[in-house]
């Protein structure tokens, strides 16, 4: 069944469509359903289910982690002896289960503090960071492309050997330079579009297995 909107006074055009697309959509629906803090934990399990990144008692690193609904998945999969740290500059509440820090991810000594907190190196890193649209494609991909280069320098800096990385990019996938890169560091490199991702959404993937480790 499609929920119709009745008109609101003061309501513009682009929040209707938003709102009418948030009322009928079934991952929103079930997120909700099962205390998921946003429809973007399926796009985590659905990623999991393909490439199985989430192993139990694994370290998990969630960058941009706010509201929380990657790391409330990634706890559940690696379970009571696994360790998984979320990270990002904003406010978080907390999750069971998971450190929380708030910080940069690239100010100095990140990296230390992020292993401290792991215990260890980290089996995965994960990233769904994203820059706030402007509508200009263009410039959204570029900011993006940034944050997930960000994510990447984070991730070779943090992964123990043989672990995996999956960070999102724009339409188009990572540049052809940070693709190279990619494919310098790890085994097996993917672009992936998971069904939870809304097909108007010009959201990819780059999910990179197996870690060949620094230097």
């Amino acid at each position: 069944m499609t929920v119709k909107l009745k008109r609101a006074k003061g309501r513009s055009a682009s929040s209707s469509r938003w709102l009418k697309r948030q009322l009928n959509d079934p991952y929103v629906a079930e997120a909700k359903a099962k205390g998921f803090r946003s429809r973007a934990a399926f796009k985590l399990i659905e990623l999991d289910k393909k490439f199985r990144l989430l192993k139990r008692g694994g370290r998990v690193l969630d960058l941009g982690a706010a509201p929380g609904g990657w790391t409330q998945v990634a706890v559940v999969r690696v379970g009571p002896a696994g360790q998984v740290v979320a990270v990002d500059v904003l406010d978080m509440d907390p999750v069971a289960g998971a450190t929380v820090l708030k910080f940069n991810m690239l100010a100095p000594g990140a990296p230390d503090l992020i292993r401290a907190a792991l215990g260890g190196a980290a089996d995965v890193v994960l990233s769904d960071m994203a820059a706030s649209t402007t509508g200009h494609r263009a410039t959204d991909q570029l900011r993006t492309t940034a944050l997930f280069e960000a994510a990447l320098d984070t991730a070779e800096a943090v992964l123990k050997p043989g672990g995996a990385f999956a960070g999102k990019v724009f339409q188009g996938g990572a540049t052809k330079e940070l693709l190279a890169r990619a494919k310098r560091s790890f085994r097996d490199v993917r672009h992936v579009k998971p069904p939870a991702s809304r097909a108007e959404s010009p959201e990819l993937y780059l999910v990179a297995l197996g870690f060949k480790g620094r230097g």
